[in-house]
């Protein structure tokens, strides 16, 4: 018989500020990380502080903003109006305390919950704040959300502003690291949001005379179409181009957040620019055909927004302002006056929007015959059930990442046997591939529909019109670590690449890692993922350990491969940086091999010794990649 447990007033407990974000971070910065990927919670941190800093930008105070990372020490200084010195300590330490539910002191700012620098404060090891006002300072120091020292009011030359360090607590985020590219994203978004404003990273200066124009510049990974189009006014700036590329890519924000999960204000861009060019052309060409290959960046600005999760990467709210005009009408009635007018004024572009609309119209014309034989070719060999071993629940918002949905694309029934017993049927799917696949570059999207295993992974993503039925938070290669393995990872990337290349850029596609070397002696066992790792290993345990080399993904347990992809998991992510031309490096890697490649690999040779214990000797073996 189960024991009664009682509930009597001791199990009513009230937790410090401080104590309630240390017990639950994610509900506050999302998910933590070690900061390989860009919304690791480390990267959350400086943000929280940045918006401050542009917050105070915005409303034309301070055209710097100086920031500092060395050492795992994050340090930003701006030069706006300073914390009323007052209220520093209250402003970094009590919930719901803030001048920003003041409208009349930050009209449309980011950061309305109270909550950032308390969340900050709350998830450092080290946190101080100091406030710069008429010649007066403020300072006060922090551990883990507690204060340590409260200095008295003294005088200052500086000027005024406001200046933040802190390091994040290593108990939560655990072999953390803080990594240029993310930092500089999220910097150079801050700036082509805020033209005039310059951000000073660790000596580099940053600074965007063209805004969300330079944005587009600066991400495209394929030669536009025509020059972009560049639109603005009171609360909204928007850019507009094409490329030759498959699917749809959006760069969205509110009140200079960088929306990653777009939100109300996306949908209603994506739904009005249709409309302005169905009424420009006077002709109700398809939805997908006028937005095929669009590369748009959206920025508008919203009094007291409302977003879907505290990390604030999806609009939730309807309304510009309380009571106010829709963002659909709003964003709509900009477009209808907006848009129009530039197309008219600029014809050649008119031309080069409808020179691309026809050629979208075309191909999905003709392939919508091979796709509908593709379709009831696998209905009727029931090749689904075959391929893809489903989950239970489907695409989560990222926000909810207890229930983030991954798809694992594996080679060979070994691989995809270990990985479908150990798994979580709930939220983990398995997608078997048959060999090695085809190499895709400069092939047309009728492969896609003519190759069965393309089709059948299409249709168990559910996108080919697009990402908005993705039905996979994660979509992961898993593949062995030897030469084949890496060939298909190569051939699975140039196909996401070649026809769903917003699947890339939305951050969705990812590299399992797993063990190459198992190292362990009667009391541990310690799972290496590289060379060095195996040295360390093998130092730690001493008296020469029994060492494994996992050849392929079939030699790992179920057992192990359970603690692989569950909360040990480790994914890297496939990232297409600005200067990463899509069409050229596929060419030069999955094209015609030419001298210039051969040259490459010849360069880049690189041979790997595997250590193997066996009979007190050890044995090299040399793997060529």
């Amino acid at each position: 018989m189960a024991q009664e447990v009682k509930y009597t007033e001791d199990n009513i407990k009230s937790l410090e500020w401080y104590e309630h974000i240390r017990l639950r971070p994610g509900m506050y910065i999302g998910k933590l990380g070690d900061g390989t990927t860009a919304d690791d919670g480390i990267y959350v941190l400086l943000k929280e502080i940045m918006d401050n800093s542009i917050d105070e930008f915005v409303m034309g105070n301070g055209k710097n903003v100086e920031i500092v990372i060395k050492d795992g020490t994050v340090t930003v200084r701006d030069y706006g109006r300073g914390i009323p010195l007052g209220k520093v300590i209250d402003c970094v330490s009590k919930i719901n305390t803030g001048g920003k539910y003041d409208s009349r002191a930050f009209k449309k700012s980011v950061g309305l919950n109270g909550v950032g620098t308390k969340a900050v404060n709350a998830l450092s090891s080290f946190f101080r704040v100091e406030s710069f006002r008429e010649g007066e300072m403020k300072a006060a120091e922090f551990g883990k959300g507690e204060i340590t020292q409260d200095f008295k009011i003294a005088k200052s030359t500086e000027k005024n502003g406001t200046l933040m360090s802190f390091i994040p607590d290593e108990s939560i985020f655990v072999n953390y690291q803080y990594r240029s590219q993310h930092i500089e994203r999220l910097l150079w978004n801050y700036c082509y949001l805020n033209a005039g404003l310059t951000i000073i990273f660790n000596g580099q200066k940053f600074k965007s005379e063209n805004g969300l124009r330079d944005l587009l510049a600066a991400n495209m990974t394929e030669d536009p179409l025509y020059n972009a189009i560049h639109l603005k006014s009171d609360d909204i700036e928007v850019a507009i181009t094409h490329t030759n590329s498959y699917g749809e890519e959006y760069y969205s924000f509110v009140n200079g957040q960088y929306t990653t999960q777009g939100g109300t204000h996306q949908a209603a861009f994506r739904e009005a620019y249709v409309k302005v060019i169905r009424d420009f052309f006077k002709k109700d060409y398809e939805a997908v055909d006028v937005r095929s290959g669009i590369v748009a960046a959206v920025a508008i600005k919203v009094i007291e927004p409302v977003f879907e999760s505290q990390t604030k990467t999806k609009l939730g709210s309807n309304e510009i302002e309380p009571n106010g005009k829709s963002v659909k009408a709003f964003i709509l009635e900009f477009l209808q006056k907006e848009l129009d007018n530039f197309l008219h004024r600029n014809p050649e572009i008119a031309q080069s929007l409808l020179k691309k609309i026809l050629q979208s119209e075309r191909e999905r014309k003709e392939l919508a015959g091979i796709a509908k034989l593709a379709r009831e070719r696998a209905k009727k060999s029931n090749l689904h059930n075959k391929k893809l071993r489903d989950c239970k629940v489907h695409y989560a918002d990222k926000s909810d990442l207890a229930n983030a949905t991954t798809l694992f694309i594996t080679e060979g029934d070994s691989a995809s046997g270990s990985i479908t017993i150990s798994r979580n049927v709930q939220t983990q799917a398995v997608f078997s591939l048959k060999g090695k696949p085809l190499n895709t570059y400069g092939l047309t999207k009728k492969v896609v529909y003519e190759n069965e295993e393309f089709n059948l992974l299409q249709a168990a993503l559910d996108i080919e019109d697009g990402l908005d039925s993705l039905r996979y938070n994660n979509v992961v290669i898993a593949t062995d670590a030897d030469v084949d393995g890496m060939h298909i990872r190569l051939l699975m990337i140039t196909f996401f690449l070649q026809f769903f290349p917003d699947l890339v850029k939305s951050g969705h596609l990812y590299v399992l890692s797993t063990p190459l070397f198992r190292v362990r002696n009667k009391k541990e066992t310690i799972y290496c993922y590289s060379d060095l790792e195996r040295q360390h290993a093998i130092q730690k345990l001493g008296n020469k350990p029994e060492i494994t080399r996992f050849k392929g993904l079939g030699e790992i347990s179920p057992d192990e491969f359970k603690f692989f992809i569950g909360d040990n998991i480790r994914l890297e992510p496939v990232v297409i940086t600005k200067d990463i031309h899509i069409k050229d490096i596929l060419e030069f890697y999955m094209g015609k091999n030419t001298p210039d490649r051969q040259d490459f690999i010849i360069r880049n040779l690189r041979v790997e010794k595997d250590e193997i214990v066996e009979k007190k000797e050890i044995e090299t073996e040399p793997e060529t990649e």
